[in-house]
């Protein structure tokens, strides 16, 4: 059994040395440009330690006339919410967010963050859970991960509640579940 703590370690360790060296960031692939829709919400994110950046994504969000919304985290147990706003301050774990008194939305797309992912469009995260309970949450949102091709792995263990993706955007593919 692959051990998911030292994994994320490794894949950290490379993703910050990778993203060190200034690589073009992923491009929107067509699926999410098809997906967008005036006033539809698009939850993003700020990156931090390397993690690839959605800015593109935004941009594109933004000029189809869709809103951002970014993840709130209180602490590693309670779940995460999307909440829309422009002003961002600093929140636990080094993340940029809106203050939690901005109201809470139901995001359509859901720009995700990774540690590390396989061609099943299998997703390791941060290890706190934040991002599945979210998915399961909100079950019909697009999931699309955005992450560096130095976090590909073969194979990642998976748990009975994590979640695939429904796409992940590197700067060099775009990977599809079942292709």
């Amino acid at each position: 059994m692959i051990d998911k703590a030292a994994l994320r370690a490794g894949l950290r360790a490379r993703r910050r040395t990778f993203a060190a060296g200034g690589p073009a960031p992923p491009a929107p692939p067509p699926l999410f440009l098809r997906a967008l829709r005036p006033g539809m919400i698009v939850a993003s994110y700020v990156p931090v330690g390397g993690e690839a950046d959605p800015a593109a994504f935004d941009r594109m969000a933004v000029a189809a006339g869709a809103v951002l919304a970014w993840p709130v985290v209180i602490d590693r147990k309670s779940p995460i919410a999307f909440h829309a706003g422009d002003r961002l301050h600093d929140g636990p774990f080094g993340l940029r967010q809106p203050a939690a008194d901005t109201p809470p939305v139901a995001p359509a797309i859901i720009l995700t963050p990774l540690v590390g992912f396989d061609s099943a469009c299998n997703r390791l995260g941060q290890g706190a859970g934040h991002y599945d309970r979210a998915f399961a949450a909100l079950p019909d949102a697009l999931k699309i991960g955005i992450a560096w091709s130095v976090q590909q792995v073969d194979r990642l263990p998976c748990d009975p509640w994590d979640v695939a993706l429904d796409a992940i955007v590197t700067e060099t593919d775009l990977f599809l579940p079942g292709e």
